[in-house]
């Protein structure tokens, strides 16, 4: 009974030192530290928002095959929430004439997307998540490297996708820049010292070219964040 009352204490406080409000959102990566992030904010009791697309993993598979559908589950499970990071995580580069964008890949593939093509990329994505874990994505939608054009907004908009999801310049985390010239440590502090109260803030779940990942900073970051009056949630709570 004590040790309730205690932790319903300690909970109160909590509550009522969170003043200010910041939008963790996590895009598919290489997957490799997928579970332990996963377990951090369990932890912290933190619900994220994830921008899903299949990519290649660690594990020599994709992250959206079946056979990443208990990690889906556990994060649905979980509470988190969803939206289109395309299917193929291509990049949209620029307008077209004739209402296209330009949809380009690795290896130079590219192609020509009309209004229905943009919208099976972000259809597909929710269509093999919804297989995967039995929930749809929400009405959100993040375009790789967060590059969009004005039609490629018109038409995810079209088919359901109203809002793209950017990110604040002190939320872009650095887990994608080299370790040689941004080690943990500083973007830790930057982050602590820089993120403002409505920031969107984005990581990865594994990026190939940082050779000291990031992501055990995640932990410190979130503790000292709610140290400073934070508290978390997600893009869809922010639009309600």
């Amino acid at each position: 009974m004590r040790l309730a009352s205690s932790l319903f204490f300690a909970a109160a406080i909590m509550a009522a030192d969170c003043s200010k409000t910041v939008y963790l959102t996590i895009d598919t990566g290489n997957m490799g530290p997928a579970s332990e992030i996963a377990a951090v904010l369990k932890k912290q009791n933190v619900k994220a928002t994830f921008f899903v697309a299949s990519e290649k993993t660690t594990r020599g598979d994709m992250s959206m095959d079946a056979s990443w559908a208990p990690f889906w589950k556990r994060l649905v499970a979980d509470g988190h929430a969803f939206g289109s990071h395309t299917f193929r995580h291509w990049y949209f580069r620029k307008d077209l004439p004739g209402g296209k964008v330009a949809y380009v890949g690795r290896e130079g593939k590219r192609e020509a997307l009309d209004r229905a093509g943009v919208c099976r990329e972000l259809k597909k994505s929710e269509e093999v998540f919804r297989s995967l874990t039995g929930r749809g994505y929400d009405p959100i939608w993040r375009a790789p490297g967060g590059r969009t054009t004005p039609f490629a907004l018109k038409a995810a908009a079209a088919c359901g996708f109203k809002d793209h999801i950017g990110w604040a310049p002190a939320g872009f985390l650095g887990d994608e820049l080299p370790s040689e010239k941004f080690p943990n440590k500083t973007l830790l502090s930057n982050a602590l010292r820089d993120i403002r109260d409505g920031d969107v803030l984005v990581m990865h779940l594994g990026i190939w070219s940082r050779k000291d990942p990031w992501w055990p900073m995640l932990d410190p970051l979130i503790t000292g964040l709610k140290a400073k009056g934070f508290c978390f949630a997600t893009i869809p709570e922010r639009r309600r």
